[in-house]
Parts: C-alpha cells; sequence; structure tokens
C-alpha cells in the first residue's frame, strides 16, 4: 500500500519539526504535490544529477534531501541551466522533493547527535541554544466515559511532554452543568433541560507550535458537540534546541590518535587539522558541515576540539590562538551519515503502519571533492 506525501512529510516533521530552522533557511516540500502517492523514496545529502537518474532507475517518487534544491529566490526555470534542467526533469516524472536541512542539524536523532554518536561521545549536549519551546496548558472538561480516550489521543498528538516523561496529565473530578438551547443535539441529556453530569477536567502541557494539531484531535476525540476547553500560556521553559554538540571521550587521547578515530568513523582517509597533534582531547565539540562559526562556543564550553567542515585558514588560526584545535573533516562527511539513520527512521515508521513502499539511502551521493 502506497503513503501519501503528505504523511510521509508529517512523520519526517516529528523527526525534523520545521520550527526548528533558521529563519534563512528554505525546508518542507520543494517540489510536488502533498496528495500524491509515494511508492518508494530515497533519503540523500544532495538533489543532483546523480540522484535525480538514481532515482528514475529505481523508480522512487520521492527525494528526501538534507540539502534544500532550492534554496534562494528564483525567477525562472530555465531546462538549458542546472537548476532548470532538474526542476524540468523531476516534474515531468513526478519526483517529489522534501527538504529537511538546519531542523535537521538542531533536532534531537538529526545530523549533530548522529555525528556526536559516531565518534562515541559521552553526556552529549546542544552546542548552541538556537530555539526554546513556548508552553501552554491546554485542560478540557470531559465526561467520565471518555477520559482516557481523550487523555491518549491528546498524548499522542504530542501533549504531555515534561522532561523524559511523556503521557503526563492530571485529572480532576467534579460536577458539569449546560443547558442545551434549541437546535443541539446533545450528547449527554436533552435539549430544554438543565443537565448536571460528572465530569473530569483534564489538563496538559502543549508546546505551541502543537497546540493546533492537539486541540483538533482532542476535538475529534471528544464526545460532546461543543466542546469546553481553556488555553493558558506558561512562563515554563520548554525544550532547549540547539546547533552543534559537545560531549566527552572516554578516555583521553592525543590528537594525532582522536584523529585516527574521526577518519575510522567517518570512513574517509584523509582530514585537514589545525593544534599541536600532542594536545590531549578529553572535551570534543561537533558541528556537521559548516561549523567554522561555533569556534567560540566551542571555546566558551571548554572544547579541546571541534570537528566540522569548510574551515578557513584564519578561522582555524583564531581557534588555535585561544586554545581549540580544529579538525575540518569536510562537509559531506560530517552530514552523511544521518542519511542512514532517517532511512532507517522511515523504514521503520512504514514498516510499523503497514504501508509497503521502499525506503533508500541514496547509493549515488558523493563528496564534490576528491583527496588525491
Amino acid at each position: 500500500m502506497p503513503i501519501k506525501c503528505r504523511a510521509l512529510m508529517a512523520e519526517l516533521e516529528k523527526l525534523a519539526p520545521k520550527h526548528l530552522a533558521e529563519e534563512w533557511d528554505n525546508v518542507g516540500l520543494l517540489v510536488g504535490n502533498p496528495e500524491q502517492l509515494i511508492h518508494k523514496a530515497i533519503v540523500a545529502l544532495d538533489v543532483d544529477g546523480d540522484v535525480v537518474d538514481e532515482a528514475l532507475t529505481v523508480g522512487a517518487d520521492m527525494i528526501v534531501a538534507h540539502h534544500p534544491l532550492i534554496f534562494k529566490g528564483i525567477k525562472n526555470i530555465r531546462a538549458d541551466l542546472p537548476l532548470g534542467s532538474l526542476l524540468t526533469k523531476l516534474i515531468k516524472n513526478g519526483i517529489a522533493v522534501y527538504a529537511a536541512h538546519t531542523n535537521l542539524d538542531s533536532a534531537p536523532g538529526g545530523v549533530n547527535d548522529i555525528l556526536a554518536q559516531k565518534l562515541k561521545l559521552t553526556d552529549i549536549k546542544a552546542l548552541t541554544s538556537v530555539h526554546q519551546d513556548k508552553l501552554c496548558k491546554l485542560v478540557v472538561f470531559v465526561p467520565v466515559s471518555h477520559v482516557e480516550k481523550v487523555r491518549m489521543t491528546m498524548s499522542e498528538a504530542g501533549a504531555g511532554h515534561t522532561g523524559n516523561y511523556s503521557h503526563c496529565s492530571f485529572a480532576t473530578e467534579g460536577i458539569g452543568s449546560f443547558l442545551p438551547l434549541a437546535g443541539t443535539n446533545p450528547y449527554i441529556g436533552k435539549t430544554g433541560s438543565l443537565e448536571f453530569v460528572p465530569e473530569y477536567r483534564l489538563e496538559t502541557i502543549v508546546p505551541m507550535h502543537l497546540k493546533t494539531q492537539v486541540i483538533n484531535a482532542m476535538i475529534a476525540a471528544h464526545p460532546y458537540e461543543e466542546v469546553a476547553y481553556d488555553e493558558y500560556l506558561l512562563l515554563n521553559s520548554g525544550a532547549s534546541y540547539g546547533l552543534g554538540r559537545i560531549g566527552g571521550l572516554a578516555e583521553p587521547v592525543s590528537l594525532e590518535m582522536f584523529i585516527g578515530q574521526v577518519k575510522a568513523a567517518l570512513n574517509i582517509t584523509a582530514v585537514k587539522a589545525a593544534g599541536s597533534v600532542t594536545t590531549k582531547i578529553t572535551k570534543v565539540a561537533v558541528c556537521g558541515g559548516s561549523g567554522a562559526d561555533l569556534i567560540k562556543n566551542a571555546v566558551n564550553a571548554g572544547a579541546d576540539v571541534l570537528i566540522t567542515g569548510d574551515v578557513k585558514y584564519h578561522e582555524a588560526q583564531q581557534a588555535v590562538a585561544e586554545g581549540l584545535a580544529i579538525i575540518d573533516a569536510g562537509h559531506f562527511a560530517t552530514e552523511q551519515p544521518v542519511v542512514e539513520c532517517v532511512a532507517s527512521y522511515l523504514a521503520n515508521f512504514i514498516s510499523k503502519n503497514g504501508y509497503s513502499i521502499e525506503i533508500i539511502a541514496s547509493a549515488s551521493n558523493r563528496d564534490i571533492f576528491t583527496v588525491y
């Protein structure tokens, strides 16, 4: 059984919520129709000619990419130019393209978590804080017969998360009253008759970006024709998300030895490094892709080394002067590990929900650079 593009998008946005993307970014469905049926999807780092040809060869009708194919505004789609040619080929063949970029960088289980795990870091934390969820308290009044149904529905829609606990709620028993007026079709009672009904006041915490979907799910599960509920904005701090990660090594090693570990973990033959090879490495900062902007953050966090890509000469000079070693393992190598993880995440979702579509990790994505 195929799946609608919209449903696959919704699952991707559970992994990498769109509200975590940087303001300048372009994430989400970039090509295609949310209602189109997907039979096979490819997960890739980039949408380039090789990946599009791979999609055509294997019969994929969706590409899930990390880097957005359309990044800045475009004024034309010309088939004689590289971007226009790719877009034309995608549209002609009905291949949807979805991008999860900086939202996948910041998200738990995304690019930077996977990179930190690949390097076997411990006590992994965000290196920066770029977003903190705002919270609201949602209170709904439910007849005794439907308390558990409404409670579970709200939790499954994203309510009730407190730290590492889910399905958190509180219920207080009481008596609700209402008088169904003319034209109503009450679930309990009769039109024109004042009713007093045993109900529960059910309350839970909801991240503001999920509020609408939780309310819609709650109303759909609630038996009443008109659902009574309240919303309260909270001063509590919600979950914090950030770019980069920092963690520790099980045992200190020299920079020279750690470079070897990085190459093995990322399956690459060479890196660029700045700093004394005898430097003892205990605390490690990472940022997949281009992370030189986080040099100050890494220094302030007490890191001994920052692993990232695309580091410029003077940026490396600055880092070493401040006591931070640099390992430039390349943009591609520091982000590529997430591809298999996203493919596995989607394949697990497909399997659990009875769909029959195939999820493939791209075999054609390559680093644009070759080390000779």
